[in-house]
């Protein structure tokens, strides 16, 4: 029997993974007629079904389910193969990827991001903006490369839990304050004691069901009797929503300098001080491009949260 082929193995992980062709086809970045016909050459190729078509979606037959655990066995080999090879690389080359939060992208990156490209012109770096932790184990489909493509190499993150597997610094604390639109007669435009804010004043809030994050579940308790005149899911569009006038809102005090339009109507509010960290896996800790990053960007980061108040 000829060898299995890898790529109709990626094509059926994926459809077991997202239980349907459209799924599968945009996780791998790929029509879903590819998919179809990587499923069918290797049911052909094997002499067996490894999905039923039912309309709820693909359902694993029991070769299927078995195929499927192999397969994730191989890709977890392939991507530890892939970190530790990375991992030896001394050159002060090549591309790293970075993920962060859009508002670490927004206020605390440009500079530093900067000053290691004029420092290390050799290493291009590509940043990804999302608000939740991506795998910085697992690799995912890139249509151009192949299967090869790390989510990233190095994350920056606002959260007060990391994952164990993940390596780092804690670069300090954010800070959160309540802001209001400077010179809106109709808020607060002095600090003023946080009940009073809760109680009276119109508030630009996060989604209501959201509770991943600390600052979440700190509105779902504090906000839910207030004046909520509009949701939202990021920081960056409660500066947008402000910029309006239509209330005050919650935002992490490093966004100050560069915003003399808001003013402070709220002291710190110690139960949202969140670490902020600079991760990597350990795999990867020893590569020359990530030690860089994670000295200079971090060293720079780290002064950035110390002087934001």
């Amino acid at each position: 029997m000829n060898q299995l082929d890898w790529d109709h193995l990626r094509h059926v992980l994926a459809v077991g993974t997202a239980g349907s062709l459209a799924g599968a086809a945009r996780q791998l970045g790929v029509n879903h007629t590819t998919v179809l016909r990587r499923l069918e050459a290797l049911e052909a190729h094997l002499g067996t079904r490894l999905f039923e078509r039912a309309r709820g979606g693909y359902e694993p037959t029991e070769a299927g389910w078995l195929l499927l655990s192999q397969a994730r066995r191989m890709a977890d080999q392939a991507d530890a193969i892939e970190r530790q090879v990375l991992g030896r690389d001394r050159e002060l080359t090549g591309l790293l990827r970075v993920t962060t939060a859009f508002i670490g992208m927004s206020y605390l990156l440009p500079e530093p991001l900067a000053e290691f490209a004029r420092r290390y012109p050799g290493i291009e770096v590509e940043v990804s903006e999302n608000a939740v932790m991506v795998d910085l184990a697992r690799r995912q489909a890139d249509e151009a490369q192949g299967w090869v493509r790390r989510q990233a190499d190095v994350a920056l993150r606002l959260s007060g839990q990391v994952a164990e597997h993940l390596v780092g610094r804690q670069l300090g604390q954010a800070q959160f304050r309540v802001y209001a639109p400077r010179g809106a007669a109709h808020l607060p435009q002095t600090v003023v004691p946080l009940p009073e804010l809760i109680a009276q004043a119109p508030w630009i809030a996060f989604e209501r069901d959201n509770q991943a994050r600390v600052y979440d579940r700190w509105m779902k308790q504090h906000l839910a009797h207030s004046r909520v005149v509009m949701r939202v899911d990021i920081f960056d569009a409660t500066m947008s929503m402000m910029r309006t006038g239509i209330g005050v809102g919650l935002l992490p005090t490093f966004i100050e300098p560069r915003h003399p339009e808001l003013v402070a109507v709220s002291d710190e509010i110690p139960e949202l001080a969140t670490p902020v960290w600079l991760l990597t896996h350990p795999d990867l800790r020893r590569t020359a491009r990530v030690q860089a990053f994670m000295q200079l960007v971090g060293d720079a980061v780290a002064q950035r949260l110390r002087v934001q108040r």
